[in-house]
């Protein structure tokens, strides 16, 4: 009897381990055999620097911008045609040309359970008005007049003069709407970030990654697809070519040169994209010798963009001016201009006209992590010699170099801007008296005047006539030098699917998945 309950028992023992790995074997793998949708779906990202903090009105670093722009949204964004469209905003109209209304999507929670309503997008621009905050994008919205809340899901704006860039503003990843609550708590926002976005922060290990995880409240159904993000900081890009080779992370953006090693491994796909970016040198013009324009436009002349592009960026990039050849029909050709001809007698006599005939010693300031700054630097250092312009070259680290960019620290720097989607951006939130990211000290009446006009103008070839003469005019005055537009290259695991990058979102991940 004891012998057929123990047989009795085997089989069932058998039978039911059977049948678990059956079903475990039917969960784990689709029609395709393909790992289980059931499967987490975590996203490994290599951030070549570490954030400079996640408050988006107040810190524009990219490294910061990738990760809190998937926590945080705003009114309305562009999408892959660069049209505008509505993110928390589901429509608005337009009944003057200066009177915008917006109608907010119902039902919108932030990450801490809240309902956002249109007293926080009246916080969150109220918040980035304020001289308090100094934030970055203060003067993208200086024509504000009012805002008012006309109800729980309705908001108006009306400004002082019409707008041919509010909307298109709207759309930056720094003008999002924010909790009072948490700002109140935390004092800013650097530390934490509750957003409405697709992916909640989890948490920020200072040297190591940034954790985000799925918004499983997000307003839009099935989105995103991925279930955890992470942002591991690699500052170095051999590093970030191990890790991708291995397998260890799941994305990440290379030079040409790095990019070209990887052109023949399986499991690998190479996507390239014409960047909205430029290099440039930037001067504090409130110094000698550099409050001097011809001391500036002797540079230019000392300066050859195409070694630049040749040896820094190993021929991926093209010359470019303040607003970036890949915005199309609003930049000039810049490469026509008289100040991009190489003259090392013209720039030896506009530098004997400003007083040194002999040249004279400087410092040139960059971002250590950065190799093409430090290229950058180290090829002008040998350019500028031949005009007896002695420099020597100041590598320091990405934060203090943050800092040094804000505060207008350093007499000469070199880094990179982003064009934006507008010229207006890179004419003038860069370089107007009053532009939120003039750290230059420059000033020229006839110029802000100028970009003003343009601002304001609605016509479009109006305004592409006005920007022109701005390009042409901010590239005499040389407040920087604007050197050249490099290749973006991003390194994707064949697993990732549906990741398209765009020059003006080179990171949108709310509907890639992993295989």
């Amino acid at each position: 009897m004891l012998k057929k309950v123990f047989l009795f028992l085997v089989v069932l023992t058998i039978t039911l381990v059977t049948a678990a790995c059956s079903e475990d074997s039917s969960s784990s793998s689709n029609e395709d055999g393909d790992s289980s949708a059931d499967a987490k779906q975590v996203l490994k990202i290599a951030n070549d620097q570490e954030p400079a903090g996640l408050d988006p009105h107040k810190t524009p670093a990219h490294s910061s911008v990738r990760v809190y722009s998937k926590v945080y949204e705003g009114l309305v964004t562009f999408d892959k045609n660069m049209e505008i469209k509505g993110q928390l905003a589901k429509s608005w109209d337009q009944p003057n040309e200066q009177t915008y209304i917006f109608n907010l999507i119902e039902g919108v929670k932030f990450h801490n359970g809240r309902e956002m309503t249109a007293e926080d997008v009246l916080y969150s621009f109220e918040r980035i008005l304020d001289e308090e905050t100094a934030s970055h994008i203060k003067s993208y919205f200086s024509n504000v007049d009012k805002i008012e809340v006309v109800d729980d899901y309705k908001i108006k704006f009306t400004l002082k003069e019409p707008s041919a860039t509010f909307l298109n503003y709207l759309t930056n990843s720094s003008a999002a709407v924010v909790a009072k609550e948490v700002v109140e708590e935390n004092g800013d926002l650097q530390q934490v970030a509750v957003g409405t976005g697709p992916f909640k922060f989890v948490e920020w290990i200072p040297d190591n990654s940034v954790t985000l995880e799925k918004n499983e409240n997000y307003y839009i159904d099935g989105q995103p697809k991925l279930d955890e993000v992470i942002y591991y900081t690699m500052k170095e890009e051999a590093a970030r070519l191990s890790a991708i080779r291995t397998g260890e992370i799941d994305m990440t953006t290379l030079t040409a040169k790095s990019a070209s090693l990887l052109k023949d491994q399986e499991n690998m796909n190479i996507i390239d994209y014409q960047s909205l970016e430029y290099s440039y040198v930037g001067f504090n013009v409130a110094k000698e010798p550099f409050n001097n324009e011809k001391v500036r436009q002797a540079l230019s002349l000392a300066t050859d963009r195409k070694s630049v592009a040749d040896i820094v960026w190993d021929g991926d990039a093209i010359i470019s001016g303040p607003v970036a050849p890949s915005m199309g029909d609003w930049a000039i050709d810049v490469t026509k201009e008289e100040l991009y001809q190489r003259d090392i007698e013209k720039a030896k006599e506009l530098l004997a006209e400003a007083g040194f005939p002999d040249g004279f010693k400087t410092e040139i300031t960059t971002a250590s992590t950065y190799a093409d700054m430090v290229d950058t630097a180290q090829l002008l250092q040998q350019q500028w010699k031949e005009i007896g312009v002695d420099a020597t070259i100041n590598q320091i680290e990405w934060g203090e170099y943050i800092d040094t960019w804000s505060n207008t620290s350093a007499d000469i720097l070199i880094g990179r801007n982003g064009s934006g989607t507008d010229p207006d951006r890179a004419l003038n939130y860069f370089f107007h008296t009053n532009g939120s990211a003039n750290v230059w000290n420059f000033s020229n009446t006839e110029y802000d005047q100028l970009v003003e006009k343009g601002k304001q103008t609605l016509d479009h070839a109006q305004r592409k006539e006005i920007y022109n003469e701005a390009q042409r005019k901010l590239i005499n005055l040389s407040p920087n030098l604007f050197l050249v537009s490099p290749m973006k290259y991003v390194a994707v695991n064949s697993t990732v699917k549906n990741f398209t990058p765009y020059p003006h979102n080179g990171e949108d991940i709310t509907n890639v998945s992993k295989k």
